[in-house]
């Protein structure tokens, strides 16, 4: 605890007197965070840093109002569609998507009003062709038909 300020000496020079003397016992020594930069030095201010901080501090999170998830998730089902292993299976997750995005047009979800626009299938398809050249392939060759051996008219009609 710090004593009181003599009278007559100036804060500044008592402030002086008792950091210097912290110094010389070792007090500042091997303090946290030390030679370190100070967090979030050069970016924006931001009024919830506290909130922010608590949240990563215990691991949670906050859940996005519906149109947001929305409008997060059709971005996902978009990658997601263009890393599919088939042209088929990127089209059934973009039409799944417009299903989800449909319903929400039915009934309005929490959030700010947000209109995710549906995605176009046939977009999609030809971006995921254009990632997915198909190497070129020389075609099969046609099978040649079994040879049978040609019965005569008259063998035919001669078991009867």
């Amino acid at each position: 605890m710090t004593e009181r300020k003599p009278l007559g000496v100036s804060f500044e020079s008592w402030i002086d007197r008792q950091i210097r003397e912290a110094a010389e016992r070792g007090d500042f020594d091997d303090l946290p965070g030390a030679g370190k930069p100070i967090p979030g030095q050069g970016e924006p201010y931001d009024e919830m840093w506290w909130i922010k901080q608590k949240m990563r501090a215990e691991k949670l999170s906050f859940p996005l109002p519906g149109t947001l998830a929305l409008r997060k998730e059709a971005e996902e089902a978009r990658a997601e569609a263009l890393g599919a292993r088939t042209e088929a299976e990127a089209r059934r997750i973009i039409e799944e998507m417009n299903d989800k995005i449909r319903d929400s047009y039915r009934k309005p979800l929490s959030g700010p009003p947000v209109v995710q626009p549906l995605i176009d299938v046939d977009e999609i398809a030809a971006e995921w062709r254009s990632l997915h050249p198909v190497a070129e392939r020389k075609p099969a060759p046609a099978p040649v038909p079994e040879k049978r051996p040609k019965r005569s008219f008259l063998r035919w009609f001669g078991r009867r």
